[in-house]
């Protein structure tokens, strides 16, 4: 994982006034909860730098090292609060952490892959769990889980159980949890009964309805 290194400066300015000020001058105002001494440090950051060190990033808790007057803190972003309109950062919480004890933090699940159920039994796919709760050391920290749905069946459920997640995290969401089931079309609201067989089968109904046609016309030179 690569180190990303953020300069932060002691900030003295509070209030609504004051900070909007700050923000004027290119800075972005933060506070830093500390782990050894306690209580919570005043930090203002530089808006360019910070956001050009998140970029690209889409986890919500990153691991950064805050260059406070030449003294590295290792910290977790863990709430960045951006303007409505502009979409830019207005204010951004830390947390001072050690980098050889595990932190407790939520990690997004993204399925990937068509399930068989999907492909060959004309189900449906549903993610019911969009997160997991783990316990990770800070450096080992991921973005996201991907999770491989692909040998998922017709009325199959994967639970966080079956997660295999590797050894550095240590899964603290109930293993009972449902992750994502692929549904049959007969159980999904919407989709109408038997409508998947149906579909399959356009030629069989389209014989049928030439076959009575095809009666009827018979009748009709009988009766002549």
């Amino acid at each position: 994982m690569d180190q990303i290194k953020i300069k932060a400066e002691p900030r003295t300015e509070q209030g609504t006034g004051a900070v909007r000020r700050l923000r004027r001058t290119g800075m972005i105002p933060g506070s830093v909860m500390k782990m050894k001494k306690g209580g919570t440090e005043l930090v203002k950051l530089p808006e360019h730098d910070f956001m050009m060190a998140m970029r690209g990033r889409t986890g919500k808790q990153v691991l950064v090292t805050l260059d406070m007057d030449g003294r590295e803190v290792p910290a977790l972003l863990r709430e960045m609060q951006n303007d409505v309109l502009k979409g830019t950062p207005i204010h951004v919480d830390f947390s001072e952490v050690s980098l050889t004890e595990k932190v407790r933090i939520t990690v997004p699940l993204y399925l990937v892959g068509e399930p068989k159920g999907v492909k060959i039994g004309g189900g449906v796919l549903e993610q019911t769990l969009r997160t997991v709760d783990i316990d990770v050391l800070p450096g080992d920290i991921p973005e996201k889980f991907d999770v491989d749905v692909s040998a998922l069946d017709l009325d199959q459920t994967l639970f966080v159980r079956d997660l295999n997640l590797g050894e550095k995290y240590t899964i603290l969401t109930r293993g009972e949890v449902p992750v994502a089931v692929v549904k049959s079309p007969d159980d999904v609201p919407g989709v109408a009964p038997g409508a998947a067989a149906a579909q399959a089968t356009p030629e069989v109904i389209k014989k049928g309805k030439e076959d009575a046609a095809g009666a009827t016309d018979s009748k009709k030179e009988e009766k002549k």
